[in-house]
């Protein structure tokens, strides 16, 4: 006699979310049952954000359903009826640091008492009771600044269940996380999925899905690949699954770097928060890549060597002299050249034109006194919107005015406008159009010819292919490193963490 399937906690069919022009998500599925924990994985911009946005009410899907028990999910203006459905744990916490763990867990509904007054001694009895209910050990009197991040996560999850709420998505809730810190979490994951909980877990490090998980979704390119057991998918046939078929992993031709070209960066036991004792090294006309999911360090310790951070151990040298860190306007002076991780907040002002934007770096060789020659900065920015081949009425025209490829074509001018030692490109292609992207990148190939040493933090593979090598970043620590002609499941599989061994 068969089992009866049990009706799904929550089925998401055919979901589509369009912002603008861009499809986020074309065909999202995921059915989740009862008590389990559910892993939903893929590379980034696979649509896994999206689809949680959707689940979460957050954003009303354009096309397709979404059920709870088998139920309409709730109209998206009812934030209470969602909240008793379903709740998120972000990887940053958003609790409130300075308030109490009582406080946090009942934010906004604390219990009343006579003239309307908070009744404390009734809120902590409340918050020490739904602790115990649900087995996390944390004192509700704590300040919450104070818990370890596995404890706020907690924390988030008991303020979730009680709403009401049995399903948890858990959104990279690693990426801060020690090993032992890790486990513990699992072990706490497993005792409230014995109670009824279920968890939607996302994690780009595949080896905790098949800790913690029974069953994995893949999502490629906006769109649901597979749902199966994780007991029955092989390590290697997950990553094919989010690998796909390699569309691009034709080797972009290279020239190979002389031996002896000299060592332009070297750093050497380079360490942070983010990272632990990081040596590399860059030459004259290379182009080395670092890759690694969003936890892994490599974008602070890029970061790092334009001045925007500074490590608390380690030396840099570029060109035989000392990179100083923490300060932008040294790391210029030094010869770094960068193309910040986000346009907006970093690397463009706005209210200026595409010749400020573009010019910005190289003002003191336009001028003299503090004066800028305004006939010669006009001529320098004209030869740089030409050289980058950026789509403008001139360089008076506002920036804001510009499309994603085109602004991001003048964030990459003013990195270029110094005539960089070294140049540091963070998601130098990211929301850009597939004209823009092949253009930016042939950037790459002319610094590299000019003798530039160029580092990318990319996580899009295509930007990699332009690399001589390719460093693999894992809990900040180097783990890997590919020479020019990898293909894409072997390096992904170093990226989330998985052994080939």
């Amino acid at each position: 006699m068969n089992t009866p399937t049990p009706t799904p906690l929550v089925e998401a069919r055919s979901i589509v979310k369009r912002y603008g022009p861009t499809v986020a998500l074309r065909d999202g599925r995921l059915t989740v049952l009862p008590g389990e924990s559910h892993a939903l994985v893929g590379r980034n911009g696979a649509g896994k954000s999206t689809l949680v946005s959707v689940l979460t009410g957050l954003q009303a899907p354009d096309e397709g359903t979404v059920r709870f028990d088998g139920e309409p999910a709730p109209p998206p203006a009812d934030r209470d009826a969602w909240r008793r459905k379903v709740a998120c744990v972000y990887q940053k916490p958003t609790v409130v640091p300075e308030l109490t763990v009582a406080e946090n867990l009942f934010i906004n509904r604390q219990p009343k008492g006579r003239g309307g007054l908070i009744n404390w001694r009734r809120l902590r009895t409340e918050a020490a009771d739904l602790l115990s209910t649900w087995d996390v050990h944390v004192d509700p009197e704590a300040r919450t600044a104070d818990l370890k991040v596995e404890d706020r996560h907690m924390v988030e999850i008991a303020r979730a269940l009680s709403f009401g709420a049995r399903f948890i998505v858990l959104d990279e809730p690693t990426a801060q996380l020690d090993n032992r810190e890790i486990e513990r979490l699992f072990t706490r994951m497993r005792a409230l999925q014995e109670s009824g909980v279920t968890f939607l877990f996302i994690s780009h490090h595949l080896q905790e899905v098949y800790e913690v998980c029974q069953t994995v979704t893949v999502l490629r390119d906006a769109r649901w690949i597979t749902t199966a057991p994780v007991a029955e998918l092989p390590r290697r046939s997950l990553v094919a699954a989010m690998a796909g078929e390699a569309i691009a992993e034709q080797a972009v031709p290279l020239k190979a770097v002389a031996p002896d070209a000299p060592v332009l960066l070297r750093a050497e036991g380079l360490t942070s928060e983010a990272y632990e004792d990081i040596d590399l090294t860059v030459r004259r006309g290379e182009v080395v890549g670092l890759a690694g999911s969003s936890g892994s360090g490599k974008t602070e310790l890029a970061e790092s060597f334009a001045g925007l951070r500074t490590p608390t151990g380690g030396t840099a040298r570029l060109d035989g002299e000392r990179l100083p860190f923490g300060d932008v306007r040294a790391a210029l002076e030094a010869g770094v050249g960068c193309v910040p991780r986000d346009r907006h907040e970093q690397g463009l002002v706005a209210g200026m034109s595409v010749g400020d934007n573009a010019t910005l770096s190289v003002l003191n060789r336009l001028g003299r006194y503090g004066f800028v020659g305004t006939d010669r900065k006009r001529r320098f920015a004209t030869a740089l919107v030409e050289r980058l081949d950026i789509h403008t009425e001139g360089p008076e025209q506002p920036v804001s005015d510009l499309s994603g490829g085109n602004a991001q074509k003048v964030v990459m001018a003013r990195a270029l406008a110094s005539d960089p030692k070294l140049l540091v490109l963070i998601n130098p292609t990211a929301g850009v159009d597939v004209k823009s992207k092949e253009s930016l990148l042939a950037r790459v190939d002319s610094a590299r010819d000019d003798g530039t040493a160029v580092l990318v933090v990319s996580d899009e593979l295509d930007d990699l292919r332009r690399c001589d090598r390719v460093l693999v970043l894992f809990h900040g620590r180097v783990v890997a490193e590919y020479p020019a002609g990898w293909r894409d499941p072997e390096l992904i599989a170093s990226i989330e963490g998985v052994d080939h061994g």
